[in-house]
């Protein structure tokens, strides 16, 4: 995909945030982009946002923890443009508490649009994107939290399930002439702190009112402001093109935490060698 001109890509959670600041760096380098995302009032700015700047963009609004809709959304970009090369599976919430705060609606929420939206939008858009016989490639956005989880959330779980999923495509798919890679980002200036927002009624009980006071309620508040305060989502959508061009398996948005993600490979290599020199029962 070192050539995006002319190529037609598909992105979900595309309205705002990281989601819309790929869609417009895709679209600037000539792509014809479908942006799709639950949140109709702000797909529709999106939408006229980018179209002043005379690039090919549509719409189409899904939730995308219903497979069903997903398929819809597939069908509406055919339909549109004929041909699919890149599939960016942004789409995320930051949905459910750690050990002791669990319920059943938050993890089905919080998995159901993270990793099994994820999970379906490869299934659904990957023999698309073989069919024409082109090429192609598959962005999933994950996170830092997918290689560094800081507690028991579902949030960090479905992070993890998106990286292994990238990480096992992609030897799996670059035989079909599709690059996989995986976004881990860090802190970027979204809307994730605001998840519930799009809460579908389905998933009522999902969340619990959030503590003012004591070390949670201070945790939250120090992330709120990291967010606030965090990188553009506009040039995070620059490294994803870039990304793509170059067929980059892990794309990261800065180096916060690349010691921490040293430390945990450390420590897994340690346990290797809490067992080095013993010969293994057969």
């Amino acid at each position: 995909m070192k050539e995006l001109a002319g190529k037609t890509a598909f992105v979900t959670g595309a309205a705002s945030g990281i989601g819309l600041g790929i869609a417009t760096a895709l679209a600037q380098a000539g792509a014809k982009v479908m942006l799709c995302d639950i949140e109709d009032a702000a797909l529709s700015a999106a939408l006229e946002q980018l179209r002043r700047t005379n690039v090919d963009v549509d719409g189409v609004k899904a939730d995308v923890s219903l497979k069903a809709e997903l398929v819809a959304a597939a069908e509406a970009t055919t339909a549109r443009y004929g041909k699919v090369h890149i599939l960016v599976n942004n789409a995320g919430v930051g949905g459910g508490g750690p050990y002791g705060t669990w319920t059943d609606a938050s993890w089905n929420w919080t998995l159901g649009v993270n990793l099994m939206a994820t999970i379906w939008g490869i299934e659904i858009f990957g023999p698309l994107i073989e069919q024409h016989g082109e090429g192609g490639h598959i962005v999933s956005t994950a996170s830092l939290a997918g290689l560094i989880s800081g507690g028991s959330t579902a949030y960090n779980v479905s992070k993890y399930g998106v990286v292994a999923l990238s990480e096992g495509l992609r030897p799996e798919l670059a035989p079909r002439g599709i690059g996989v890679s995986v976004l881990c980002p860090g802190f970027i200036r979204t809307q994730i702190m605001d998840s519930t927002r799009n809460l579908p009624k389905r998933f009522e009980g999902a969340t619990r009112p959030l503590p003012t006071s004591g070390p949670l309620a201070e945790r939250i508040n120090l992330v709120r402001q990291r967010i606030s305060d965090g990188i553009d989502p506009m040039y995070v959508g620059e490294l994803v093109r870039e990304g793509i061009e170059n067929d980059w398996p892990y794309i990261f948005t800065d180096l916060e935490f690349e010691s921490v993600v040293d430390a945990r490979f450390a420590a897994i290599k340690q346990g290797f060698d809490h067992i080095r020199g013993r010969d293994p029962k057969r």
